[in-house]
């Protein structure tokens, strides 16, 4: 899933590489490798996917008809399948967001709990 290069690094919670990937294509199309270097640069290195994990979850997404692919060509002229988000996508990023959010909000609560 994803790899801790560094003491610091964070683990990725379970389900949520979907919606990084969401939030990744939603800022423009990328490639695969692109979609994992986006995430790994808006977390400021703190998250680092492996290439086995983020793969099945392209399939998975454009399968699902969350995203879609074409054919292009990347930065160093190489053919690449290039991915963007489609409607029923941002749909879904927005679901997940709000979910991902309010569940954040409890967290926060439970934690900054104090005995009475």
């Amino acid at each position: 899933m994803v790899q801790a290069k560094q003491d610091g690094q964070l683990d990725l919670l379970q389900g949520t590489l979907d919606l990084l990937i969401l939030k990744a294509v939603s800022l423009g199309p990328l490639h695969g490798y692109g979609v994992l270097l986006r995430i790994q640069q808006i977390s400021g290195q703190e998250l680092v996917i492996q290439q086995g994990s983020l793969y099945p979850a392209l399939y998975r997404l454009e399968h699902q008809g969350a995203i879609a692919s074409e054919w292009g060509e990347s930065e160093n002229n190489r053919r690449a399948k290039y991915y963007k988000l489609t409607e029923l996508g941002r749909e879904r990023l927005g679901e997940e967001t709000e979910k991902w959010q309010r569940m954040a909000g409890v967290i926060g609560v439970i934690l900054s709990a104090t005995a009475e």
